[in-house]
């Protein structure tokens, strides 16, 4: 008892803002111990095909992070390159956080697992202690964006040819995403940053930090809270009374994403809209300005017509009225006849809308 009336009365001459700064440094530790547990138990527990590397591996093939290739809110993204000679890009998040400590676990738990053409690859990843990074194929033409939004400066330009056989290339990969492995996964982020282009321009499906997976029964999941990028994100994640969320949120995504490939343009900021006023005259004028306006040629005008009817489709404000991603990869390739959805546009007053038909 002595002893516990000598460490008070020590303690109580100690200033208030230490014994703060050392509250929260234990809980920071306590925390972080957490996260530790719980990105080693993922670890332990699933049988990972990607190689697991050490931290001084990671820095040794980055050559202590030289070449930084990108940024974002997770990280930075290096160029590294295996004993091999293999390029390959390194992207090491920044914070051992929980958003990023679970971004890592969804990004190994998706792209650890899958393999198609579509898909980025995953080679390896380290979860030492508070470092974690992921080591993925290196793609030399880097993401789409830089090649479809033709007002930004510098922007290298590709033929509407090569732009319809990206959207091919991603449909493919989304279906796979959706019905090609044992468990369905949606990937709830789907815009032109995240697909990657290699050697070739051939479209491969990146960053699955928000994706989630499902058993392939689960006609509708739940998710706590809507995820994605606005612009591309589709309605039922943010009113409930439109209908379930499902992999046809993804088809949403991916018919915004179409919509900008054809117009080369980026969509509009839809949080500044009202739903149905923003499709009425974001459609049109996609339409308008790309067909009509656009300087293409008339083999041009038919390949973005094309995608454009497929995009309309897609973004159907009611999910049970939008393609499953077979049905879009098969309009794509020709392999159906696509017409506007009817519905889409009911509120069109004194717009000729006969040139969509």
């Amino acid at each position: 008892m002595g002893v516990f009336f000598w460490f008070a009365a020590k303690l109580a001459l100690v200033p208030p803002f230490v014994i703060a700064f050392l509250i929260y440094k234990w809980i920071k530790l306590r925390d972080q111990s957490e996260c530790d547990d719980e990105v080693e138990d993922f670890l332990q527990n699933n049988n990972l095909v990607p190689i697991k590397y050490s931290y001084s591996h990671i820095k040794k093939m980055t050559n202590c992070f030289k070449h930084k290739l990108g940024e974002g809110g997770y990280g930075s993204v290096y160029k590294g390159k295996l004993q091999s000679k293999r390029d390959v890009a390194v992207k090491l998040l920044s914070k051992f956080s929980k958003p990023n400590q679970q971004q890592f676990i969804n990004e190994v738990a998706t792209t650890g697992k899958i393999r198609h053409v579509n898909t980025v690859q995953l080679i390896g990843f380290c979860g030492e202690r508070t470092k974690l990074a992921l080591v993925y194929e290196y793609m030399p033409n880097g993401s789409l964006d830089k090649y479809i939004l033709k007002q930004e400066q510098g922007n290298v330009s590709i033929s509407y040819e090569k732009i319809h056989d990206i959207a091919i290339g991603v449909a493919r990969g989304i279906e796979y995403l959706h019905e090609g492995c044992d468990m369905q996964i949606l990937h709830f982020d789907i815009k032109p940053h995240n697909i990657l282009l290699d050697e070739s321009f051939n479209p491969k499906i990146s960053d699955f930090g928000l994706a989630k997976l499902y058993p392939t029964d689960n006609i509708n999941v739940s998710l706590t809270a809507a995820r994605g990028t606005m612009g591309y994100m589709a309605p039922e994640l943010f009113y409930k009374n439109i209908g379930g969320i499902s992999y046809k949120a993804d088809v949403y995504s991916f018919g915004m994403l179409l919509m900008e490939m054809a117009g080369r343009r980026k969509n509009l900021n839809t949080i500044e809209y009202s739903w149905q006023s923003y499709f009425d005259r974001w459609v049109y004028d996609q339409f308008e300005e790309t067909i009509n306006v656009s300087n293409a040629t008339e083999e041009e005008k038919v390949i973005a017509k094309k995608m454009i009817m497929v995009a309309l489709q897609c973004i159907q404000m009611n999910p049970n009225d939008r393609p499953s991603m077979k049905e879009v990869r098969k309009m794509l390739e020709g392999e159906a006849v696509v017409h506007p959805p009817e519905n889409l546009f009911t509120n069109l007053q004194g717009m000729p809308m006969d040139n969509l038909n």
